[in-house]
């Protein structure tokens, strides 16, 4: 009986616990199912708020994209507009760099633009035309004229002539490969070394009586010479030892701003050596300034002794009568008797220059002494 009674004491709490796990998976799946209402109202209105921004953000995004349209639209309007004028200014580049090459080609065009960069080069030196240098100067009758002749410190000239190798530099910088590139190269240096060869052929120099003896060849680009250099770096010398010195504009400039300051320093000597013509001019003027007054102390001198001999005669010799008319009662008047003077004007020269003396030995320079030659000759008087 007690077995029977037991086994319905275990069946009856496992559906127990059966029934609670139940009621809790229920009460799960009901929580569950409330959250997903819940999660799924909350989501609709969250969408609902989020496309509204959405859309916001998306017109102002299209506003935004509309104005950066009309921006480029604007943009490749001013660039097609840009690229027009850029083409046009290059085709006018073209073709007055063609004019220029052709006209340059010209042996007369060629020299005047030599001339012209030769001149500028002069003035950017700073000398001064007529005065510092002169152009075109006839040597030899007329049968030789340098372009320019500059004049040095001291009397001395320097000439300097412009040459333009420009036919072979041009066919150079118009070639269409390396092979003829160098071969207008090679010709345009043969051509530079022509000119060398024709300007020491002059020798300027023995027409000048005052010219170092060697030239100036002047390049008026410094291109034309580095590309010369570039295919024979013996130029120089070359040239050097025909008594041709070459010069392109930086080097030319350079040597005239040598030339201008020695000029500077010509006037400088000019103006000491007057200064020092004037000064002893001064002081000659000054001696025989102190001489005359030497001379008029002296007289000076001579007067005041004169002067106190005459009141000592009128004294001892002319008063004493004139007295006696008092003595006889004729007049009452005293005669008085000129005072005699006392400080002889030698004295007061002597004292004066003694002070310059003492005031000139304070300096360092030796005083006058010409007041005592006045002293020994008024001691002598």
């Amino acid at each position: 009986m007690q077995p029977r009674s037991a086994a319905k004491l275990s069946v009856v709490p496992g559906r127990i616990i059966f029934m609670e796990i139940w009621i809790l998976v229920l009460g799960l799946m009901i929580g569950l199912a409330l959250g997903a209402v819940l999660g799924g109202l909350w989501v609709r209105a969250r969408s609902v708020e989020t496309v509204a921004a959405g859309m916001v953000d998306q017109a102002e995004v299209m506003q935004g994209l509309d104005r950066l349209s009309d921006q480029m639209q604007h943009l490749d309007r001013e660039r097609a507009r840009w690229q027009g004028q850029f083409e046009t200014e290059v085709g006018r580049l073209q073709s007055e760099t063609r004019s220029l090459s052709t006209a340059l080609r010209k042996p007369q065009v060629r020299g005047r633009w030599g001339e012209m960069h030769l001149r500028r080069a002069v003035e950017l030196a700073g000398l001064v035309d007529k005065c510092d240098f002169s152009e075109q100067v006839q040597l030899e009758d007329g049968r030789l004229r340098p372009d320019l002749v500059v004049h040095l410190s001291g009397g001395k000239e320097l000439v300097v002539d412009s040459k333009v190798p420009l036919d072979a530099y041009l066919d150079a910088a118009a070639a269409d490969n390396e092979d003829d590139y160098r071969t207008h190269l090679r010709r345009h240096t043969a051509q530079l070394r022509t000119h060398v060869d024709q300007l020491a052929s002059k020798a300027y120099w023995r027409f000048l009586e005052e010219s170092p003896e060697f030239v100036v060849l002047f390049v008026p680009a410094e291109s034309f010479l580095s590309a010369a250099l570039e295919t024979e770096p013996g130029l120089i010398e070359y040239a050097g030892e025909r008594r041709v010195v070459l010069a392109s504009p930086t080097t030319l400039i350079a040597l005239l701003r040598t030339v201008a300051h020695g000029w500077s320093h010509e006037a400088l000597a000019e103006q000491a050596r007057e200064i020092h013509r004037l000064g002893r001019d001064l002081h000659q003027r000054l001696a025989t300034m102190s001489a005359h007054l030497d001379g008029i102390g002296r007289s000076l001198n001579t007067a005041v002794t004169r002067y106190n001999q005459a009141i000592g005669s009128l004294d001892n010799r002319v008063l004493v009568a004139a007295r006696r008319f008092n003595e006889l009662s004729v007049t009452d008047d005293e005669l008085e008797t000129p005072r005699p003077v006392e400080i002889r004007a030698v004295e007061r020269l002597s004292s004066v220059r003694e002070d310059d003396r003492r005031a000139a030995e304070n300096d360092g320079v030796p005083g006058p002494t010409v007041g005592s030659d006045t002293q020994a000759a008024y001691e002598r008087s």
